[in-house]
């Protein structure tokens, strides 16, 4: 049975980093879902590799034939715009593993979906201050820069990203017997089904998110043979 590792972190976070870095490795062979959004394209995004963009109406017929997975949407101040998954082909569990990028609530609905034990969330954590810098120098590059809406995000994340919301999601945050921070997992007799990363150089956490899912990969078999 194939897994999806939902991978998660506020704006700015690097997430976007560590998931194209690890959808390049072929030893790990994890599959891209394209997810969809209602809002503009932005620059540096490619049409049906970032997300599908589509149109409201596009939207909603989706989620009246009942292929919308799970779906967030954001009051912007350019208007309300739409994230989803949906249920169009591209996840097969009973072939092979999958890397998503989604938020606590998103997974949350994932693992309603798939089934607890087929979604394993990894939360990737950065100061506050050190994201907001990196926020402001990527929305200086776009074309036109909406820093209102960056402003938005940011204060959003605080809500979406809440320690209750988190732990909704199968986030294990900071147990005693990780004191580095680093990593958050099951007990050793157990796969790692929670994963956790701290504050680091991005090339770092990427090295410490692919080992983690190298070891659940690993627990998982030993419990299957």
């Amino acid at each position: 049975m194939g897994k999806i590792f939902c991978l998660m972190g506020k704006s700015a976070s690097g997430k976007d980093f560590v998931y194209k870095n690890l959808i390049a490795r072929e030893d790990l062979q994890l599959q891209h879902v394209v997810p969809y959004t209602t809002r503009p394209i932005r620059s540096g995004e490619v049409e049906g590799l970032t997300y599908f963009f589509c149109s409201d109406e596009e939207a909603e017929a989706m989620e009246r034939a009942g292929k919308v997975i799970e779906m967030r949407a954001y009051d912007t101040v350019h208007g309300v715009w739409k994230y989803f998954t949906a249920d169009d082909g591209q996840i097969d569990l009973s072939r092979q593993d999958y890397l998503m990028i989604g938020t606590p609530e998103s997974c949350v609905k994932l693992r309603e979906y798939f089934g607890a034990d087929a979604v394993c969330p990894v939360y990737i954590w950065v100061d506050d201050g050190e994201r907001l810098a990196r926020a402001l120098k990527r929305e200086r590059k776009q074309e036109q820069p909406k820093y209102a809406e960056m402003c938005r995000r940011f204060l959003a994340d605080e809500r979406d990203f809440s320690e209750e919301n988190l732990r909704k999601a199968g986030v294990n945050l900071f147990p005693e017997e990780n004191p580095d921070r680093s990593v958050c997992s099951g007990k050793p007799e157990k796969p790692p089904v929670r994963g956790c990363f701290e504050n680091r150089e991005k090339e770092q956490i990427l090295a410490d998110v692919a080992a983690y899912i190298e070891q659940f990969r690993a627990a998982q078999r030993l419990l299957t043979e």
